[in-house]
């Protein structure tokens, strides 16, 4: 972990949700991409495929941009967890911007081989590809930990609520905890305010920062 190499999110209102013009999402219908590519930082432009899987679509291009705008371009020593990763965009971004580590969960094994194989082809020494449960993983791991937590998982399993139950323990006092679901949030978990929210078709992308 960083331990306070980060600096917390500046104290401006939350921004109104902003329409985006792309539609996409983990859990959205319709067949995957093929590839997307990172947006910005050490590789970008490079290429991240993505396996015809059931249930795996990657985070929209603009909402993945909002997103790193939102949390600056420089994520230099970060901690950060990308659970349920699917094609790794959010994770691998976030390495690209310089974050220290970097841990993949995915449990589909075809899914995770491909992460392992983008891992090795990218040199990227900071991510780590755990080929297991998310929520199952979540439980374990080491309490304030990170300092951004990725949640996006399959829209359709019924997965949000217990991952936001495991992940928000996760998240360092000063860190960030982004979801992505097919409806918008009804509240943060306790302990967290939203801070930026967008919507873009089916994908409802909110980040929350932690206030206790």
């Amino acid at each position: 972990m960083s331990h306070g190499r980060r600096s917390a999110p500046a104290s401006s209102p939350p921004r109104p949700s902003d329409p985006a013009a792309s539609a996409g999402g983990r859990g959205g219908g319709g067949k995957p991409p093929g590839e997307v590519r990172v947006i910005g930082g050490l590789w970008k432009r490079s290429k991240l495929p993505v396996p015809d899987r059931p249930g795996l679509r990657p985070t929209p291009d603009r909402v993945r941009e909002t997103l790193f705008n939102w949390l600056g371009q420089d994520l230099t020593g970060w901690c950060v967890l990308d659970a349920f990763a699917g094609s790794g965009a959010l994770g691998f971004e976030a390495a690209s911007r310089g974050a220290a580590q970097v841990w993949l969960v995915e449990r589909d094994a075809a899914i995770a081989r491909t992460l392992s194989a983008t891992r090795e082809r990218l040199g990227a020494e900071a991510v780590q590809v755990v080929c297991t449960d998310a929520i199952a993983w979540m439980s374990r791991a080491e309490p304030g930990r990170f300092d951004l937590v990725l949640l996006d998982p399959p829209f359709d399993a019924a997965l949000l609520a217990p991952a936001l139950a495991r992940a928000a323990p996760l998240v360092a006092p000063t860190g960030l905890l982004y979801v992505e679901a097919g409806e918008p949030l009804a509240a943060p978990p306790e302990g967290f305010e939203p801070w930026r929210s967008l919507r873009a078709g089916a994908v409802h992308a909110q980040l929350l920062k932690r206030t206790a």
